[in-house]
């Protein structure tokens, strides 16, 4: 067991329905972070924001979650932890309420700050989790409630947009926040208490992750080439789902909602991953992401409005981009975890928190490039994201001889 403080509730094997518990709010709350991805445009007209923001929709979110990496999930490592992940749930539910019951913008952007913020509760729960369970149980009891995780933000941009196609946008977001407090109340039930009995204070804490950034050259790759590839990311699912709207494309919510499930395949990239990183092939599992979402961005080219074969140019593009984003999480993540296991939190809050604000600043940047420019801007905008990560990557690796 950990040598942190845990209630006598939870010593030895916790129950098994605690862990699907938790692998089920790690869904619920990874998916507040991307159901507004589909409905930008929407939303961005029902609240008068012109097309050059409508990127804002998607980017306070992803701010609010980065600024949490940093500044609230390092808290896990000095208070109490059923009382943080209470108050967080309590804050992603609090935001989805105001933002499914108002018309005004300047209120719906404020409280999608406070959705990313309270969502970050995620990175709160999963090392939580390990505390739970004994050395031997530890890498099934993550695995358990990552799964949830994944499954979350693959399905929250199609539930989204099959939710809006029958009802108004303002639904997405209500529904959210009655499963925040349906998930606040059976937590408070059911959650054991978790004390970490560190000495650190706060600002120690938060100075040791930003040290971590000048002392591991790996993590500072990895987060460049996770960087680059979650930018194309957001930049792709903030400004595809808008261009698919208009008039040349002219498709629906519900039609919206099938291309992201089926470009959600992308996500069954992990295990491969993750078998190349146990051979050590990382470098070359590097290679394949930063490979596939160059691929996905070039094949958009060819997706012309009207026609079958544009529509599966655009589901195979982003399935390949998903793949990509995968590809890379999963072995940078292997890769960091290795540096020094006393400090796997704060590495891991460093190197999320890094190429989550990167994501932020590409989703504001597809709207409005879309809206000046049109989508081959948007690809361009992509492929130069993955420049500086592929110039790296060839310096570092070319003729290497695990490729």
């Amino acid at each position: 067991m950990s040598v942190d403080a845990i209630t006598a509730r939870s010593r030895g094997q916790p129950e098994r329905q605690l862990i699907w518990l938790l692998s089920l709010a790690c869904g619920v709350l990874a998916s507040n972070v991307y159901i507004a991805q589909p409905l930008a445009g929407p939303i961005s007209e029902s609240l008068g924001l012109n097309a050059e923001v409508a990127g804002l929709v998607v980017t306070l979110t992803q701010i609010g979650y980065g600024a949490g990496l940093l500044l609230v999930v390092p808290l896990a490592d000095r208070v109490e932890n059923r009382r943080l992940i209470l108050g967080l749930v309590a804050l992603a539910g609090l935001g989805l309420f105001v933002a499914g019951g108002t018309a005004a913008a300047t209120l719906f952007l404020t409280a999608s700050l406070a959705i990313g913020l309270g969502s970050v509760c995620v990175q709160v729960l999963v090392p939580y989790a390990a505390h739970l369970v004994c050395e031997s149980r530890r890498g099934q009891t993550i695995g358990i409630v990552t799964a949830g995780l994944m499954l979350g933000i693959m399905l929250a941009r199609p539930a989204a947009s099959v939710i809006a196609e029958f009802l108004e946008w303002h639904w997405v977001f209500r529904i959210n926040s009655f499963l925040m407090l349906g998930l606040l109340l059976t937590l408070a039930a059911r959650l054991p208490r978790r004390q970490p009995r560190t000495r650190e204070s706060y600002l120690a804490v938060i100075a040791s992750m930003l040290a971590a950034l000048g002392r591991y050259r790996l993590l500072r790759e990895r987060i460049l080439y996770q960087a680059a590839l979650f930018g194309g990311f957001s930049l792709f699912w903030t400004a595809a789902p808008i261009w698919l709207m208009q008039p040349q494309w002219g498709w629906s919510q519900g039609e919206i909602g099938l291309f992201a499930m089926t470009a959600a395949t992308g996500a069954l990239a992990a295990p491969p991953a993750g078998a190349l990183a146990d051979r050590g092939r990382s470098r070359l599992g590097t290679a394949m992401g930063l490979a596939m979402a160059a691929g996905g961005f070039l094949l958009t080219l060819w997706a012309v409005p009207g026609h079958a074969g544009g529509a599966l140019a655009m589901s195979v593009a982003a399935a390949l981009i998903n793949a990509a984003v995968t590809f890379s999480f999963v072995i940078g993540q292997r890769e960091i975890f290795g540096l020094d296991e006393s400090a796997r939190a704060r590495l891991n809050g460093v190197f999320m928190a890094s190429f989550t604000l990167v994501g932020a600043a590409f989703s504001a940047l597809g709207g409005w490039c879309l809206a000046r420019f049109g989508w081959e801007a948007v690809t361009c905008v992509g492929l130069a994201a993955l420049t500086p990560a592929v110039l790296v990557f060839l310096r570092r690796h070319l003729g290497a001889a695990d490729m």
